[in-house]
């Protein structure tokens, strides 16, 4: 069974950078027909997809985050990271990973984390 947990600070300040870690079991993070994004939900909005990875380690990023956002992975954990530099109240929101099918299905999901921006 594919899980994916996510695990990060409930909280950050202001200009500081928040950094989220996605650990996956049940499959590798390297397997090449999977995608592993990060997505975000802030209150009363929609869902917002941030950035993905690729089983073969190729990424790529929403253009309004790009130049805040970055993503890591640690095979050897079976973990991918996401960055997000300069926050503001703005980034408050619930923050999800997901795995993306070879038919791009979103079809594992995280719990989510809630992350606050606050002074």
């Amino acid at each position: 069974q594919v899980q994916l947990q996510e695990s990060g600070p409930g909280m950050v300040k202001p200009s500081q950078t928040l950094s989220l870690t996605c650990t996956v079991s049940g499959v590798t993070i390297t397997a090449n027909d999977f995608y592993w994004s990060w997505l975000r939900q802030p209150p009363g909005k929609g869902l917002e997809w941030i950035v993905y990875i690729a089983g073969a380690g190729f990424t790529y990023y929403t253009p309004s985050l790009r130049s805040r956002t970055s993503i890591s992975r640690d095979t050897s954990k079976n973990q991918f990271t996401l960055q997000l530099t300069s926050v503001t109240p703005e980034d408050t929101a619930i923050y999800y990973c997901a795995r993306v099918d070879d038919i791009d299905r979103f079809d594992f999901w995280g719990q989510g984390t809630q992350v606050l921006v606050s002074a």
